[in-house]
């Protein structure tokens, strides 16, 4: 098919020309790229767990000759920005996952560096959180929770991702909605989802948030209850009311994508989006979607660009209204 043969053209005729450039280095022309993914969250959070999907199936489909991920955790994702803008200044080898958690932290704080800094690729994933407890909690029911929050909002412990991302604002979010002041939100902010797991599990926390695929092993095993799904539809396959099924007016949507560093040119862009596309647009990668709950939310590298600055606008707003920003 024409429009399929284009694609295929574009990725071989942009990975030989990163080779002409120099800009990555191989034992022969002709040959694919080596890549470096940044994942600026700790081991076991959805950010590694991204880029270490990208690192299987580019090296499964012969994108990519070989694949790093380096993970670089700390406040909540800004300190791997500022690494990576700096590092990947002009390199087309380099790339970053990252998503709405980190346009949170970079508003609540107040990251001198910013996604302006860097070249934004492609969006790649669109995904619904889900609120759990832990098997053994009391709390049965989102109304049971809503209970909870009324009677004793500092009492009512949350585990999730970094301060100011999607699980903190949903977090927020859902205690706004019991009628409680959102700024007293107790929230606990953990850099990889391993160790929220192991916070609620070990039953020092009220509630988890985060994406579905996280923690659906524990679900499905029953060490965890899911409460709800913050999609605006239920999961397909899965049994989880959304939020607003359960009366609740609360909708988020945990995105993810892919960036690549600051002072690239066109033409040094044009390869590595190619790459990317063919790798989201593979079947292994929609095997990987479908193994881990993630939503195929792509988009290149203009309409992510688009979307980014409206997003960048929206969690603003939304951390100003819930105290959680200046």
């Amino acid at each position: 098919m024409p429009h399929f043969n284009r694609r295929h053209l574009i990725a071989a005729v942009g990975a030989a020309a990163l080779l002409a450039t120099g800009s990555i280095s191989s034992a022969a022309q002709g040959t694919l790229p080596e890549l470096k993914i940044l994942a600026p969250a700790g081991a076991g959070g959805g950010w590694d767990t991204a880029a270490r999907s990208l690192q299987q199936v580019m090296t499964a489909i012969g994108v990519a000759r070989s694949v790093q991920v380096v993970n670089v955790p700390g406040a909540g994702g800004t300190v791997g920005l500022a690494q990576f803008a700096t590092k990947a200044s002009g390199k087309p080898d380099e790339l970053m996952v990252a998503g709405i958690t980190l346009v949170g932290a970079i508003i609540s704080n107040q990251s001198p560096v910013t996604l302006k800094q860097v070249t934004p690729i492609a969006r790649l994933t669109g995904d619904p959180l889900v609120i759990v407890v832990p098997a053994s909690s009391p709390i049965k029911t989102v109304p049971d929770l809503i209970g909870a929050i009324k009677k004793d909002v500092a009492g009512t412990i949350w585990a999730g991702g970094s301060a100011g991302g999607a699980d903190h604002i949903l977090a927020a979010l859902v205690t706004k909605a019991a009628g409680a002041d959102p700024a007293k939100t107790n929230y606990v902010a953990f850099s990889g989802g391993g160790e929220a797991l192991a916070a609620m599990l070990g039953g020092r926390v009220s509630a988890g948030v985060s994406g579905y695929g996280e923690f659906q092993g524990q679900i499905e095993a029953g060490a965890l209850r899911a409460l709800a799904v913050s999609s605006p539809e239920r999961l397909a396959g899965v049994n989880v009311p959304t939020l607003k099924e359960l009366g609740v007016n609360v909708e988020v949507v945990n995105w993810r994508g892919i960036f690549a560093g600051p002072g690239l040119t066109p033409e040094q862009q044009q390869p590595i989006s190619g790459l990317v596309e063919k790798t989201v647009k593979s079947p292994q990668w929609a095997e990987v979607l479908k193994a881990r709950g993630w939503s195929n939310y792509y988009a290149p590298a203009p309409e992510f660009a688009a979307f980014l600055a409206s997003e960048q606008t929206r969690v603003q707003e939304i951390l100003k209204s819930l105290g959680l920003a200046k």
